[in-house]
């Protein structure tokens, strides 16, 4: 019985911790991203505004439109595609913050592959 009790009790105590997402701190400002993908780091830098986002990737620069379904969901849609993939619509959405970064998993719209990737806040 007192197995049962201690394990009631861890339960109460972690059922209760909320992860902490205070994603309006990171809808604006400058940020870099590092992504891993099959074992290949990319690191790409972006400055966006409520309806704008300007990513600097491999000495490219694109722009998107933002559209934010709430707090932590973001659509981003390329303003001038170049290829058919550019012209699929991103789901970002912000799985956990901290005073200065965010974690997010994102996936082109419609599909069921996810990647995820970390952002730092280097400027408001």
């Amino acid at each position: 019985m007192t197995k049962l009790k201690y394990l009631f009790i861890f339960a109460l105590i972690t059922g209760c911790y909320q992860i902490e997402r205070n994603c309006t701190n990171f809808t604006t400002g400058k940020f870099k991203s590092v992504i891993s993908i099959d074992g290949k780091t990319y690191i790409s830098t972006f400055v966006r505004d409520q309806n704008i986002q300007i990513e600097n990737f491999e000495n490219k620069t694109d722009s998107s439109t933002v559209r934010w379904i709430n707090d932590c969901e973001v659509v981003f849609k390329t303003i001038h595609p170049k290829n058919r993939a550019e012209r699929k619509d991103i789901h970002l959405k912000i799985l956990t913050t901290t005073d200065s970064s965010y974690t997010f998993e994102y996936n082109y719209v419609g599909e069921t592959v996810k990647q995820k990737g970390n952002a730092i806040k280097i400027d408001n």
